[in-house]
């Protein structure tokens, strides 16, 4: 029970962790103007987003916000 709730809290962190990256790199998307990677990198957040069923923070919505079609 107890290794269950670590390799739950261990997969979260890593979660987390890959979303700071992806939104580095969205981030460095944009100001590189690559629209096309950029609109990538936003569906891979939504979908780490997803994994650990978190809301978004409010520096991966104004992220964001530069995306949206």
């Amino acid at each position: 029970m107890i290794a269950e709730h670590h390799d739950s809290t261990s997969m979260e962190q890593e979660t987390q962790r890959r979303i700071k990256i992806k939104q580095s790199q969205l981030q460095i998307a944009l100001e590189g103007n690559m629209p096309h990677v950029a609109r990538g990198l936003k569906r891979q957040l939504v979908e780490l987003q997803r994994q650990i069923k978190s809301p978004p923070d409010s520096d991966f919505q104004a992220l964001m916000s530069l995306v949206d079609d």
